[in-house]
């Protein structure tokens, strides 16, 4: 069994900054996939940004340039930094665990809110 706990969801304004952080406990495998989704009121969960364990990592279009993944394996931590927040960034985030595929855990999820 994995828990995924998230941190650092917030209000913010427009333009401003929020870090997440996912901390990872349990049956975690040393090689791994760890991502950050949002689902926003009435939307699909989707992908943010992703990073396999040995540091290859994928963002989706509308945060290139302005978001950032990072982890450390040894803490089993993986960080979200949110640059030049939008509205539209607006949902909730979760952290996701893909152990091997088919096998994934994830986080309760985080608020983050970005006013106009």
């Amino acid at each position: 069994q994995v828990q995924l706990v998230e941190s650092g969801g917030g209000l913010v304004q427009a333009g401003g900054s929020l870090r997440l952080s996912c901390v990872a406990s349990g049956r975690i495998f040393s090689s791994n996939v760890m991502g950050w989704y949002r689902q926003a009121p009435e939307k699909q969960r989707e992908l943010v940004a992703a990073m396999t364990s040995d540091g290859i990592t994928n963002y989706a279009d509308s945060v290139k340039g302005r978001f950032t993944i990072s982890r450390d394996n040894a803490k089993n931590t993986v960080w979200l930094q949110m640059n030049s927040l939008k509205p539209e960034d607006t949902g909730v985030y979760y952290c996701k665990a893909t152990l091997i595929p088919g096998l994934a855990y994830w986080g309760q999820g985080t608020q983050v809110t970005v006013s106009s």
